[in-house]
């Protein structure tokens, strides 16, 4: 299974703006689905984006215009997460993760606070 490292969380006062990173340790380009998650405290985990390796993306409908997703599947084999607009809402421990046929990798998670 490939692992996967998460990066770029911190504290952001609403407004801002954010990038996720998300490493993995071997090559993403055969993976076919590459996506970020997230859980608040006391809720469950739920899905904020999406990428194929045919770069067709996929968002909730409440996230659509204020995160974007994208990959590089070169020699960085990275996933980013643009988040913007940030809510207070947005907080929580976000999640890369790969997922194809055989495999179902999850990173460590990065917390993202939005506060004043």
């Amino acid at each position: 299974q490939v692992q996967l490292v998460e990066s770029g969380g911190g504290l952001v006062q609403p407004g801002g703006s954010l990038r996720l990173s998300c490493a993995a340790s071997a090559s993403i380009s055969t993976i076919y689905t590459m996506g970020w998650y997230r859980q608040a405290p006391g809720q469950g985990r739920e899905l904020v984006a999406q990428i194929t390796n045919g770069v067709v993306t996929n968002y909730p409908n409440a996230l659509k215009g204020r995160f974007t997703i994208s990959r590089d599947n070169t020699k960085r084999n990275t996933v980013y997460l643009q988040m913007n607009s940030l809510k207070p809402e947005d907080t929580a421990v976000y999640y890369c993760n790969a997922r194809d046929y055989g495999i179902n990798s999850w990173g460590r998670g990065a917390q993202v606070t939005v506060s004043s």
